[in-house]
């Protein structure tokens, strides 16, 4: 894996997780095609254990935008260090929903059908957010635009591409890699990538 595009980190560097490598570019990866969006359709859907509730992009576009440098870290052992993206804070978002407080879970929806499922514990962190562009650009189809979640803090299957709604749960439920054999939590330090 290393060479051109990969690369093992040359001196100790706590930012990079085991077993992972630097690369230079931003690698897409992508379980089927990436699925159509017509931003004038766009919706983002509440459910489950919080009062039903139906955002369009223009009310998304609203809330207070912050400006985001933080670390990327794929499964797949390749690591991006200080991507910028504008978004919107979770805890922003927070503000406008109403969650009941027996939602202890989270099932990330997605457009395309993909899901991946998140504790509340580590959604609702100041840290992560709703990104909307990468590098000041609006966040390419490929990269999972017109929005997606950042969850720095875990593996980046869990920052779910194409996210379209949350349904809060107040039990686990697993996501589509979760069923699949990957890790429930999937953090990168402890290298959480299995269930097995």
């Amino acid at each position: 894996m290393p060479g051109k595009f990969f690369q093992k980190p040359t001196e100790p560097n706590d930012r990079v997780p085991p077993g992972q490598y630097l690369t230079n570019g931003f690698p897409v990866l992508t379980y089927g095609s990436t699925p159509p969006v017509d931003m004038k359709e766009w919706e983002f859907r509440i459910s489950g254990t919080a009062a039903p509730k139906i955002l369009t992009w223009d009310n998304f576009m609203q809330l207070p935008q912050s400006e985001f440098t933080a670390d990327f870290h794929c499964v797949t052992r390749w690591s991006k260090l200080d991507v910028k993206w504008t978004g919107i804070k979770v805890t922003d978002f927070m503000k406008v929903i109403e969650v009941d407080p027996r939602a202890k879970h989270i099932m990330e929806h997605c457009y395309g059908g993909y899901t991946t499922n998140i504790s509340m514990d580590d959604f609702v962190r100041e840290e992560n957010f709703f990104a909307f562009k990468l590098f000041g650009e609006p966040l390419p189809a490929e990269h999972g635009g017109p929005m997606r979640l950042v969850v720095p803090h875990l593996y980046a299957w869990k920052s779910a591409k194409w996210i379209n709604g949350l349904e809060f749960l107040e039990k686990e439920d697993l996501g589509f890699w979760e069923r699949n054999g990957y890790h429930q939590r999937g953090e990168p330090f402890a290298e959480e990538r299995y269930s097995y």
